[in-house]
């Protein structure tokens, strides 16, 4: 099995809790993945809403350092660009992409976007949940939207080479983004508001947006964004977002974002060593194709075609 996946927070825990990104009690441990070749990882660090400031930036440097520690000694590229990327699929190897969850990283300094590039960040969610220097995430009631530093931060984003992720973002910042943003942007880990009444999700609106875009939703797995009780999510459950998305015209911008390690998983579900009986679902319900392309094949083009 191929795999590319848009999002996980296996890098933030590996550092809050000084272990390592070989954990096997880690939903995602690089030791349990020798069975998927070639595997790219999405590796987050996520700035929680508490940390703004100084604590964000040190929180994101941290994980940076131990980034680069892990993948000392060990045959995981760290992709920067799209040569790298097509180097892991070209040799059948494991990749990772480092990305933030939280433009609370850049402390209102538009500068640190070219610093947090040339430290090798390649996309960044505007917000988490909460109000940062850039706008107002899903979480904030009254919901204004994109502030004028965030229209600033999507352009510097867009001439350095860092995607703009509007996971978490609040739905006017969400449009604001797609009035703004001259390239494609995506939402890494977000699914169907249609299949499970969570604000987390994306409306159909927001999904065509990014449909006619040529951008990327990636489906997460968080029991409570795949169902609306999540004590009955189950794998299946994702099966039938993505169904929902490809009725919508959709097929070539659904990818995974399954938000391991950060996220409650449904209870049939236990980490990367999961995906292959999910990846034999989704082949079933829609042949090998489909399913080719929604874990690794659409992620893999946009990837290649949007980073320099």
């Amino acid at each position: 099995m191929r795999l590319f996946d848009l999002h996980c927070d296996t890098l933030y825990r590996a550092y809050t809790e000084n272990s390592t990104l070989f954990d096997d009690s880690f939903a995602i441990s690089f030791n349990k993945t020798d069975g998927i070749s070639p595997y790219i990882q999405c590796l987050a660090v996520w700035i929680p809403d508490e940390y703004r400031g100084e604590n964000a930036w040190e929180l994101f440097c941290g994980c940076v350092e131990l980034l680069k520690k892990q993948l000392s000694n060990t045959d995981i590229i760290w992709c920067k660009c799209a040569d790298d990327i097509k180097k892991v699929c070209r040799e059948k190897r494991r990749g990772i992409i480092l990305t933030v969850e939280g433009g609370a990283v850049l402390g209102g300094d538009i500068d640190k976007i070219r610093e947090i590039y040339d430290m090798g960040v390649r996309m960044m969610t505007l917000t988490w949940n909460g109000r940062n220097e850039l706008g107002d995430g899903i979480g904030e009631i009254d919901d204004r939207g994109i502030t004028n530093f965030g229209k600033e931060c999507v352009r510097q984003m867009e001439k350095s080479g860092i995607i703009v992720d509007v996971s978490h973002a609040g739905e006017k910042l969400f449009w604001d983004v797609a009035d703004i943003a001259e390239k494609p942007f995506i939402a890494s880990h977000s699914n169907s508001r249609s299949i499970a009444q969570h604000k987390r999700n994306l409306t159909d609106k927001q999904f065509l947006c990014l449909k006619n875009r040529n951008s990327l939703a990636g489906m997460n797995f968080c029991a409570e964004f795949i169902d609306k009780n999540k004590t009955n999510a189950k794998m299946y459950d994702i099966i039938e977002h993505i169904g929902y998305f490809m009725s919508l015209g959709g097929g070539n911008c659904i990818a995974m974002g399954a938000d391991f390690d950060g996220a409650e998983l449904p209870e049939d579900m236990s980490g990367i060593e999961s995906m292959s009986v999910l990846y034999e679902g989704v082949a079933k319900h829609f042949g090998q194709e489909i399913a080719d392309a929604v874990f690794f094949g659409n992620a893999y083009g946009f990837f290649t075609q949007n980073l320099n």
